[in-house]
């Protein structure tokens, strides 16, 4: 059977369309590709035009560059005082090295999302019920720093957590609820105790300033001590006529 110089030529030009295919690989812009060849790591591809060689060079891994919002499963926390806490948040992470993150852990995401759990139960179960509300931001600093020491072996760079919701038992919410209630109420009579009391002292002053007598006018004499004296001459012996 004699093959056609056309079919030849139609084989070698697919072969040769499969090697451009190959050989030509655009990244996109805030990606990286890890390249393995002959099941080895080879290199990573940045953004932009890159060139392989076909059959031997092969992709391994792409990894995403950009800022990832990872939810972290609500679960239940104890605190200092045996009370139980629902507390589910959100962690955002990023991928700075990407053969760190291919070679450094099977599942970095699953690692960060157990490792974020097992650091949140921890530092709830170093803190009081009431302190879990006022130190939010105290929380998220510990879960981060703990994460990013481990972090940095898979190529990963946590950038914050944060708790989204912090759920205690209804039982716990009806008690809180209720000692607000009475708080109110107590700071409302002190509020009313005052008011009296300042409404006493007013009137007490009042009645003090009506009551006191108006100063009396006094008749003295007129000094004399300052009356003027007669001239000298007025003092002199008057001199008889002479006879």
């Amino acid at each position: 059977m004699e093959i056609s110089f056309g079919t030849v030529t139609l084989v070698i030009f697919i072969v040769a369309l499969v090697f451009v295919f190959k050989t030509i690989n655009v990244v996109p812009q805030q990606h990286a590709w890890v390249v393995e060849r002959l099941g080895k790591y080879h290199a990573t591809l940045g953004p932009g035009l890159n060139i392989v060689v076909p059959f031997i060079d092969r992709i391994a891994y792409k990894h995403v560059l950009k800022e990832i919002p990872l939810d972290v499963p609500s679960q239940v926390c104890i605190t200092k005082d045996n009370t139980q806490l629902q507390v589910d948040g959100i962690l955002y992470f990023q991928v700075t090295d990407a053969m760190r993150a291919s070679y450094g852990s099977s599942n970095y995401i699953a690692a960060i999302t157990q490792l974020a759990q097992t650091t949140l139960r921890s530092v709830i179960g170093r803190m009081e019920l009431d302190k879990t509300f006022e130190e939010r931001d105290h929380i998220n600093s510990t879960v981060v720093n703990a994460i990013d020491e481990s972090a940095a072996n898979w190529g990963v760079k946590v950038l914050r957590y944060e708790i989204k919701d912090l759920t205690p038992p209804q039982e716990i919410l009806h008690a809180m609820q209720a000692q607000i209630t009475a708080e109110r109420g107590k700071r409302a009579l002190i509020a009313a105790s005052e008011g009296r009391k300042q409404e006493q002292i007013n009137i007490a002053t009042a009645s003090v300033k009506l009551q006191l007598p108006a100063p009396k006018a006094t008749n003295r004499p007129p000094s004399t001590a300052h009356k003027a004296k007669p001239p000298p001459s007025s003092r002199l012996p008057k001199r008889r006529p002479a006879r």
